[in-house]
């Protein structure tokens, strides 16, 4: 069974007086393993798409199965708890808490999840090491560069063993050499760990490290291809 299931997906905006029809009548199946990007520019409906995918917005209509679950179904409640269990984010703007060190931001996943202090401690030091930061657990975002916060982003998305990680534009504010490091290292992951990755990108490069790719344009797709 496909980890991911979109059937027939709508969703429209309000800006205003006007009515955006972000996505419209979308349908995408997405294997366990798979390494995936969303492609297409700027206001295509690609991250309402990862958003609806992960449980952030809802699907006006249409029917949205993530790892057997159906969410138009679950209460905002429910919907939580399934992104906290199932869900790993990385979005664009890192979003790390800014008091906390590196080794802090990767456990706060898992201490929302009640995992024992020693434990949660030990798999973040892990982690951190196995995305290169060794050394630098008890650094602050502000004290690491833009492609270190990312990695400390990946490392608390992958840390607790997520079905599907999903990740906003992750090579939007890195150069191409850090950008590159990081898309390796994720496919690493997904070819180790078998985590599923879903990107949303216009980034050529994240496309290219894509084993398929999913063109959409003005709320619809209009190409999905595996990569040879």
């Amino acid at each position: 069974m496909p980890i991911v299931q979109c059937d027939h997906v709508n969703k429209t905006y309000r800006q205003g007086n006007i009515q955006v029809r972000a996505l419209r009548e979308v349908s995408l199946e997405v294997d366990k393993g798979g390494f995936v990007a969303l492609s297409g520019p700027s206001g295509s409906g690609k991250t309402t798409l990862l958003n609806i995918i992960g449980g952030l917005d809802l699907a006006d209509s249409g029917a949205v199965v993530v790892d057997g679950e159906s969410l138009e179904q679950m209460s905002q409640t429910q919907l939580a708890e399934m992104r906290l269990q199932k869900v790993g984010f990385v979005f664009q703007a890192y979003n790390l808490v800014p008091v906390l060190s590196a080794l802090e931001n990767v456990e706060f996943v898992m201490l929302l999840q009640g995992v024992p202090t020693d434990e949660r401690r030990k798999r973040a030091r892990a982690i951190l090491d196995a995305v290169g930061l060794e050394g630098r657990h008890d650094r602050r975002p502000r004290e690491l560069s833009g492609g270190q916060q990312q990695r400390v982003a990946v490392a608390r998305a992958i840390v607790s063993n997520p079905a599907i990680v999903l990740a906003d534009e992750p090579t939007a504010n890195l150069d191409s050499k850090t950008g590159q490091g990081l898309l390796e290292m994720m496919r690493q992951m997904n070819q180790e760990r078998g985590v599923t990755f879903i990107f949303s990108t216009h980034d050529q490069m994240v496309m290219d490290f894509a084993r398929r790719l999913v063109i959409i344009r003005d709320g619809q797709v209009v190409d999905d291809r595996v990569k040879g």
